[in-house]
């Protein structure tokens, strides 16, 4: 399958342009409040009580609510859109591999790995995470993204 062709920006990463090991521009967020969970249950949908209610997230022997899943891929989402085009994006999977706690102010980072051809498109393979201020890892994963 062909795909059409995107527009590119000056600073848009080519596939000529970029080597194995070069990192992508990491994204530092404020810490995590009540008021981003519930922004983000609101827009994503996500209205599971466990992330803005603390006596549900006490139930279930937690401290605290704490930040869905899905907020942490999405900001690593942000990371590689502000690296590239949203529609370079061929692949995108994370392991989760810790909960982000109110307070947690994370970092999102992202590594290129890999230079290959997928089909007739030219690719890179990025490992991607997300620690927070302890340096705790969060989610880990690695996209797969078609650069010109």
């Amino acid at each position: 399958m062909t795909r059409a062709a995107l527009p590119t920006s000056p600073t848009s990463p080519t596939f000529d342009s970029v080597q194995v090991g070069d990192a992508l521009p990491s994204l530092n967020l404020p810490p995590v409040n009540r008021t981003t969970l519930a922004l983000f249950g609101g827009a994503s949908g996500d209205h599971n009580p466990i992330h803005i209610d603390i006596d549900v997230a006490r139930r279930a022997g937690m401290p605290d609510v704490f930040a869905q899943g899905m907020l942490g891929m999405a900001w690593l989402g942000r990371l590689l859109t502000r690296w590239t085009p949203q529609a370079r994006l061929r692949r995108f999977d994370v392991r989760f591999q810790g909960i982000t706690h109110l307070g947690n102010a994370m970092q999102c980072s992202g590594r290129v790995v890999e230079k290959l051809t997928v089909g007739d498109e030219r690719c890179v393979r990025v490992e991607i995470a997300s620690i927070n201020q302890f340096g705790q890892p969060k989610i880990a994963g690695e996209a797969l993204v078609a650069l010109p």
